[in-house]
């Protein structure tokens, strides 16, 4: 959850939390333990066709026996509910737009943005889509909660949580879950990885703030002849412009006229035509629609670092023969983590019960996201493609929008939303045919934009915001997951990809028969450049004009894909797709530093010999920064006050091995460097930007310095709070230093030795909702963990990232787990997770993972049936 959102969270309960006898009943040995699941021994759970083994080894990670799939997704949903229940009420209370009944009023504000774009009537919608088999599956899976919630009817004893937010909300009651619950979630991890909407709106908001040239430079191309996309031109050649006419998961594209080309591509050139109108009351319109979107809790995560890490070698480059993949997805810090360890088995596997699964698992969703059955191994990395695009509307008295040259009736409908302890707030909910005004979500947002010129002259129109998102599309997305678990090949796997909808992910594929492959599944809007050469979606868009509109999607046949590469590598790490245009997928992918390294260290080692599973887990350790070469090339070029007190530390980069270890030798200069970036950001950029736009030091920010390098005299260089002063490239390095140096020896010391990076680039592992600073130590204690001092940093292989525009160093995302899968022996293979797989406070499984997972380490990943009992230290018996 967002940290906004967390702090809204908390407020009105502190008063109730710091009662003494909500402490006495937090540290109650009994109330504490009331929550654990049964672990051992039998249990019933209606509905069974036979006994279903739950067998968990030290890490607490669940291997489920069963002889049929609804078995088998019944006793998932059921242990899932023993370990993660509270986590998975709070999610299906976000995405339905209910977490006021949760959290009382401040949760209101998320409230009115979720519903106003509807992601429970979207999830609700796409049930009757699904394939009858998964219908099933999540029947099942729901079957299996709601027999937990009946045997654990109070609260408290389904999670301590419920204890300490009962004090604000006492006549909370856990409502049964539903198939919808399941299917919303999909929604919130399709919303955390969309793309760039934000990018969009800030570029909109800057129009007239700074310069052409000087907005041009804060977006750069993807530097193809610096970092290499994931794919060559060898590999893959994009195909010739044919309709969009392919069945995308039972989709239907938007609306458009056949002259306009549907589903064609619209290359970027330029074309006559207006930019966006911005003036004033227009830009506090586009800051209105960002500010109801931040309300919105990011249960993945958030900032510029959420991405991703994933590769895959080929058999030829392996000491096995066979090949090996990696993935690393970086998401949240939060505690519990995001995914959940589980293994899938059918005993006996066949055509009626194919499944034999082990992966990552998200608590409240069935079956397996990322992992391998016996056959085939997958990752995934976000695509991030432009998913959502913003349109200004406009809407006159009677209700009406524009289009063209007509007017149509603009969608209305009334929402109720229950507020714990509070009376029910009533919104109105308005759409148009891009999608829902998001404008609307906060109070007096109707008068932004009035009298904005269009093409230089004044109107007397109000604009309203709207945002079409691919993830309000009725997909089919559930039964992908499903088709995955059980593809056997690449045939099968990219017949379940073809279903993956949102959010689109670069998949990648190794088998046990040696192959390997890459496919971008996911609905990809085709869309025409907005404006003057922009590429497509690049700012908000005149919604009364159709050649602004979507024109469909892009054909799956069309979509990036590579089976078994000549070189015997792929690497994904949110890089640009290919060279080109065609297809458009985004603007703004990652600037390739961490893919590049990735490319680099599996070239020098397999330089050196065979590749091994712990040199797939050195490269996901590292923390090299590629960047640091240009930059401190320059940095030490300038002349810094002649004490001793500033040229120490300059001089410590020259020993630097770029590296950024938690503590140790390297870890001073480390230190050093990134108080010197973070101030050179600040310097440079945010002196011009708003807050919310300024600069984080993630891979563009690195791109844009790199190449503001070159130009000493740029605009951007000055710092406009100096007044009468004009600064350069070489004053502005010049001041970080002095300032970096200043600022360290007043957070830690003076002696530059003492300035170990993990100091302040740590890990606070905070509750979603009991994380917040204003929570009571007896509190925060019993639900958080750390801050723990990490090695890595931002755009860089081991990405602990933190925002540099916050004045802080601590870590905001990361890997939230690692895997390597080993294809020529699968028992081979390790993971590790975030913190741990159960969400119960005090539980020895809540944190027991954080220790190898800050030091790179794993643990061994038992798939086979040997394998599990041999790790075996609990078995519970699920009896019909």
């Amino acid at each position: 959850m967002s940290r906004s959102v967390m702090r809204r969270v908390v407020v009105p309960v502190i008063a109730a939390l710091i009662l003494v006898t909500v402490a006495a009943g937090v540290l109650g040995v009994g109330l504490v333990r009331r929550s654990f699941p049964q672990v051992s021994g039998e249990l019933a759970l209606p509905g069974l066709t036979a006994d279903v083994e739950v067998i968990r080894d030290d890490q607490g990670v669940t291997h489920i026996y069963a002889d049929t799939p609804e078995d088998l997704f019944s006793a998932q949903g059921f242990a899932a509910a023993q370990d993660r229940f509270f986590q998975m009420d709070l999610r299906r209370h976000v995405t339905a737009g209910r977490l006021a009944e949760l959290v009382g009023e401040p949760g209101l504000e998320t409230d009115k943005v979720i519903r106003t774009m509807g992601w429970r009537r979207v999830a609700e919608a796409e049930l009757p889509r699904l394939d009858p088999q998964t219908r099933r599956y999540l029947a099942a899976y729901t079957a299996g909660v709601n027999a937990y919630l009946e045997q654990n009817p109070s609260p408290s004893q389904v999670s301590l949580e419920y204890v300490v937010l009962g004090q604000s909300a006492p006549d909370y009651r856990i409502e049964p879950w539903t198939d919808a619950d399941s299917v919303a979630w999909l929604k919130a991890m399709a919303w955390d990885l969309r793309g760039n909407y934000s990018d969009e709106l800030g570029r909109a908001r800057l129009v007239g703030e700074v310069s052409r040239q000087q907005l041009g430079a804060l977006y750069p191309e993807f530097p193809v002849d610096q970092h290499a996309p994931i794919l060559s031109e060898d590999e893959w050649e994009p195909p010739p412009v044919e309709p969009a006419s392919e069945d995308r998961g039972g989709v239907d594209g938007p609306d458009a006229d056949p002259d306009q080309g549907v589903g064609t591509y619209a290359p970027v050139e330029d074309r006559e035509g207006s930019g966006p109108p911005v003036d004033a009351d227009l830009a506090a319109s586009y800051d209105s629609t960002l500010g109801a979107l931040a309300a919105v809790p990011n249960l993945l995560g958030e900032g510029a670092g959420i991405g991703s890490n994933s590769w895959v070698v080929s058999g030829e480059h392996t000491e096995t023969g066979l090949p090996l993949l990696a993935n690393d997805p970086h998401l949240g810090i939060q505690q519990p983590g995001v995914w959940m360890q589980t293994g899938l088995h059918c005993r006996e596997v066949s055509e009626s019960c194919p499944f034999d699964v082990t992966g990552f698992t998200f608590a409240g969703f069935p079956g397996v996201i990322i992992g391998h059955n016996n056959d085939i191994a997958w990752g995934f990395t976000n695509l991030d493609p432009d998913v959502t695009d913003f349109y200004l509307e406009e809407v006159n008295a009677d209700g009406q929008v524009r289009r063209g040259s007509a007017w149509e009736p603009v969608e209305q409908r009334s929402e109720v939303i229950k507020v714990a302890g509070e009376d029910d707030v009533r919104i109105t909910v308005r759409e148009t045919r891009h999608g829902p005004i998001l404008s609307d979500v906060i109070d007096g947002v109707a008068q932004a934009g009035q009298t904005a010129p269009i093409n230089g002259v004044e109107t007397l129109t109000s604009y309203d915001v709207s945002m079409a998102w691919t993830g309000l599309e009725e997909t089919r997305t559930a039964d992908a997951v499903f088709l995955l678990n059980a593809a056997t090949d690449w045939e099968s796997f990219q017949e379940a990809a073809r279903l993956f909808a949102v959010p689109s992910q670069n998949l990648l594929y190794a088998d046990t028969d040696g192959n390997i492959g890459y496919q971008a599944p996911g609905l990809v809007p085709v869309r025409e450049p907005s404006t003057n050469g922009a590429p497509p979606g690049f700012f908000p868009a005149q919604g009364w004009l159709s050649a602004y509109d979507w024109k469909g999607w892009v054909p799956f046949s069309e979509m990036p894909s590579v089976y078994n590469p000549a070189d015997g590598v792929i690497v994904t790490a949110n890089q640009a797709v290919a060279e080109g245009s065609r297809p458009f997928l985004t603007s703004e992918p990652d600037m390739g530093y961490r893919s590049q390294r990735i490319l680099d260290l599996l070239t020098e080692k397999m330089a050196q010999g065979p590749l091994t599973v712990e040199d797939m887990h050195d490269i996901q350790a590292d923390s090299y920064n590629a960047f640091a070469d240009d930059l401190i090339g320059a940095l030490l070029e300038v002349e810094v006050p002649s004490s001793d007190f500033y040229r120490e530390p300059q001089q410590m980069l020259t020993e630097w091995d770029r590296t950024a270890p938690a503590d140790g030798e390297q870890s001073a200069a480390a230190m050093y460097y990134y108080a010197v970036w973070a101030n050179i950001l600040d310097l440079t950029f945010d002196d011009e930007l708003p807050s919310d736009l300024s600069a984080d030091g993630n891979s563009r920010w690195m791109l844009v310095v790199d190449q503001l390098l070159d130009r000493p005299a740029d605009d951007w260089w000055d710092d406009r709070r100096t007044a009468g002063v004009v600064e350069t490239r070489d004053e502005i390095l010049r001041q970080a230093m002095i300032n970096a140096r200043l600022d360290l020896t007043q957070r830690i010391g003076k002696n530059p030795q003492d300035w170990q990076w993990g100091s302040l680039h740590n890990v606070p592992l905070r509750h979603e909702v009991l994380g917040g600073d204003g929570i009571p130590d007896l509190v925060r204690w019993a639900f958080n963990d750390g801050p723990y001092p990490a090695s890595g940093s931002s755009a860089m292989v081991n990405a602990f990232n933190w925002e540099a525009s916050t004045g802080s160093f601590r870590v905001t995302s990361g890997p939230s787990m690692r895997m390597v899968v080993d294809l020529s022996d699968l028992d081979a293979s390790t993971w590790v997770n975030q913190a741990g797989n159960s969400g119960h406070a005090f539980h020895p499984n809540y944190n027991d993972q954080v220790q190898a997972w800050l030091e790179g380490g794993s643990y061994p990943w038992p798939h086979s049936r040997e394998a599990v009992e041999e790790t075996a230290v609990h078995t519970l018996t699920l009896t019909p």
